[in-house]
Parts: structure tokens; sequence; C-alpha cells
């Protein structure tokens, strides 16, 4: 596997990343969705062309081999968020089905929509949120676009998947274990992505609970949920969280733990709120 898709290979294998026993075996044998798994662990720091240490990506094409450490083109190893967004977006329109799963909220709460008069509609949330929130323009920062936003929330709103996980809202800002800096910064570059892929990108749950054949898929993840799961070694924490997120998707895909992921059972009202204001992959 080529660590960039420009140049050779630069992997970093280290645990193996086969299932760890307290995973479900296999249920029947059966055919993954997916060929890829790609595992992203975002950061909101600095400006898009910042290259950020915390921005980590690893990709997994077998759950019995250990993913690998895909690491920028020109860097050599930091990504910037601008940069990161065109590798996906040209390794996706070129490469076989890909699950990606990101560690940044795609939505906000049900509380956002109504307070700021918007309909219940995931798209044009989307447009709205990156006019006021541009953080793919050169050189801006998130920080720098909060002071008087219009369109700013509140850091008690949180969606059923977040209270259910204990992960802290999308705008809770400036605090450990924050997404909401990630969060701002990244759903400009979901719609960017969304506008160059078009039908061959699914955004999970927004299209459908259920992916149509052959598609890509983009799904929100809380990689605390496994990075315990494998042996740190000597990678960040950061990397630990994109290593583990490439691992774990691949192995429920091939064990078929995936299919309960793609539809959880949730009360019909929840449910039909998370076309909205999205669900974490796995949560249920």
């Amino acid at each position: 596997m080529q660590a960039n898709g420009h140049g050779p290979a630069a992997q970093r294998e280290v645990a193996l990343a086969s299932p760890p026993a307290d995973l479900p075996p296999s249920r029947v044998p059966r055919l993954p969705r997916f060929r890829r798994y790609l595992g992203i662990d975002y950061s909101g720091a600095g400006t898009p062309e910042t290259r950020l240490p915390g921005l980590r990506v690893y990709a997994a094409e077998d759950p019995t081999k250990p993913p690998c450490e895909m690491t920028a083109p020109a860097a050599g190893v930091r990504w910037s968020r601008r940069e990161l967004a065109r590798w996906l977006t040209d390794t996706l329109a070129a490469g076989p089905p890909t699950l990606v799963g990101i560690d940044h909220g795609l939505s906000c709460p049900l509380h956002y929509f109504e307070r700021h008069a918007l309909p219940a509609d995931w798209d044009q949330f989307l447009a709205d949120f990156t006019r006021h929130w541009p953080a793919d323009a050169p050189s801006v920062t998130v920080r720098s676009l909060r002071a008087n936003n219009p369109r700013a929330g509140d850091p008690r709103w949180r969606r059923p998947c977040e209270r259910r996980t204990g992960a802290k809202s999308v705008f809770h800002f400036d605090v450990p274990g924050s997404v909401a800096t990630s969060t701002h910064a990244g759903l400009a570059w979901v719609r960017r992505l969304r506008g160059a892929l078009g039908p061959r990108l699914h955004v999970w749950p927004f299209d459908g609970w259920q992916p149509p054949p052959g598609a890509h898929v983009l799904a929100e993840i809380y990689p605390s949920r496994w990075s315990a799961r494998w042996p740190r070694g000597n990678r960040t924490p950061d990397q630990q969280d994109a290593f583990a997120t490439a691992a774990a998707l691949a192995a429920a895909d091939y064990s078929g733990e995936l299919e309960d992921w793609l539809e959880p059972a949730l009360p019909p009202a929840e449910k039909t709120a998370a076309r909205v204001e999205g669900w974490i992959l796995g949560v249920s």
C-alpha cells in the first residue's frame, strides 16, 4: 500500500491489527462492504495551511495486518487540512470503496437548528454553516471566526450519541477532549469533498442509513471507544486514535458487526433526528 499515492510508501507497522478478543467473532462467511478503511484523527488548530502534528491518517485493507500511516506527500509526515482534503479527494476519486472514519462532528444538535431557524435539512445546514464559518479560507483560524459569529452555539447542547458516549458538545471549546475546534474547522472541507465526489460519497447517516453498493462512506467516529483495544507501542495519542479507528472499522466490516453499526437500534424519533444532527458510528 502506498503511503500517500504520490510517491514511495511510508509505512509504519507496529502492533498487529488483528481484532482483539473482545470483538465479536465472524458470524457467517461474507464479503466485506469495503476494500479500504481510513481512520482520521483530525485537528482544527492553526490555519488550513498549517502542518499539524495532531492531524493523523491511517489506512487498513486487511484486519489481520496493521494499518499503515499515511503521510503528507510534500512534508513526509505532517498534514495540513488543505493538503489532506486534496489527497482525500484524489484518493477516493480513483480508489476502491472506502470507509472513512473521522473524529469530528458532521452536524450540530437540533437546538442549533431551532435557535437559528434553519430547516431540518443537512445540505442546507452545511451550506449555511460554511458561509458563517469559512474555515477553508486561506490563513483563517477557527478562533478568528468565533468572535461575534451569528451562528454560535451553546456548549450545553449535546446530541443523544454524545450523551451516550460521554463525548463533548461540538460547541464546547477550549477544554481537554474537545472536538469543537475540529468540527468548526472540518465542516467546510466536508462540503468541498461532497461537492467534488458527488454521489460516489455517502455521508452517513445524512444520505441514508444504508449506503449503496460501491460507494465511499464518510462517518463520524469516537476513537476513545477503540483506542485501548490495541497496544499503543511508539505511537502518539493522535496516531493511536487514527490507527485504532482504521483497525476497528476493518475488523467490524469483516466480522459483520458493521451491519449493526450502520443500522443502530434507535427509537423512531431519535433515528429521524439523527438524519439531521448526525450520529456516531458504532453507538447504539
